[in-house]
């Protein structure tokens, strides 16, 4: 919100990608008025909820419980992510976006690999089910992983923002 607040005019175009694909939505539903349209890719709302504590072990959990933190590995860092019980998966819940219908009416386009291993693409329908906006469009890349950051990917983002761009 700071940054609608503090450093933009007028109604934006959100872009927000995994975590920032909630960050997103959330920032729109508390900004209705600031947002023009929303483009989300590999877009993961809730994930704290739906999909970290099914990656975890028993062992991880346990760890969780009793530590209050625990390292996750990804493939995209040789360094461990710290996933903390109190910030990640207690404040994750105060959150929560699919849980109830989301009350946006701008046009939102959702890009999501097929291929991602760490957001089911399930996700992005997930989204479009719970969107109050009729102007809804949802991209499935069939051989496209999380960062959907090919050529090809990255083609496709600029030209959804031109398309947006044109109609705001």
């Amino acid at each position: 919100m700071f940054v609608l607040d503090t450093l933009t005019a007028g109604p934006q175009i959100l872009v927000g990608s995994s975590l920032g694909g909630w960050i997103m939505l959330a920032a729109a539903m508390r900004r209705r008025r600031r947002v023009a349209a929303m483009v989300g890719i590999a877009a993961a709302p809730d994930f704290t909820e739906d999909l970290i504590p099914a990656m975890l072990t028993d062992e991880q959990k346990e760890a969780l419980d009793r530590d209050g933190v625990v390292p996750v590995y990804s493939p995209y860092d040789p360094e461990p992510t710290p996933v903390t019980k109190r910030i990640i998966i207690e404040d994750g819940r105060n959150h929560l976006v699919l849980r109830d219908p989301i009350p946006l009416d701008c046009p939102v386009r959702l890009i999501h690999g097929m291929a991602d291993p760490d957001v089911p693409w399930q996700t992005s329908l997930r989204i479009i089910e719970r969107l109050q906006s009729k102007d809804v469009e949802v991209q499935l890349i069939k051989e496209g992983d999380h960062r959907l950051s090919s050529p090809d990917d990255l083609e496709r983002l600029c030209e959804t923002l031109d398309l947006l761009l044109r109609r705001t």
